[in-house]
């Protein structure tokens, strides 16, 4: 892995609150869901639903957490392979910084 660029790693300062918010959103309506689905009772809701907490939050933390500059790049394929990362976002990304993340999510 290359170093990450400083105007790169600005890019990931900027999306990873996003990204965050995303995937929370995300799982809060994957929640929801759950909630409103009267064919299963509400113990068989909740439980589902604490299934559901427990698999993202080890899924945030693995996506989102102790964003360095010597994971950052990790960080910004993860969030690209889950479709947190816009278009916009990693198109703001040095070409470089790209071509890595393509090459990781290539070999996923």
């Amino acid at each position: 892995m290359h170093e990450i660029k400083e105007t790169d790693w600005k890019v990931l300062r900027h999306v990873h609150p996003l990204a965050v918010e995303r995937f929370c959103e995300r799982v809060l309506s994957e929640v929801t869901a759950v909630s409103h689905d009267r064919t299963q009772s509400y113990h068989e809701r909740y439980r589902q639903i604490f299934k559901i907490i427990q698999n993202r939050d080890h899924e945030i933390a693995r996506i989102f957490d102790n964003p360095r500059r010597s994971l950052a790049l990790i960080m910004l394929a993860q969030m690209r392979r889950e479709g947190l990362l816009t278009e916009e976002g990693f198109s703001s990304l040095s070409t470089e910084s790209r071509g890595a993340i393509e090459m990781m999510l290539g070999t996923w």
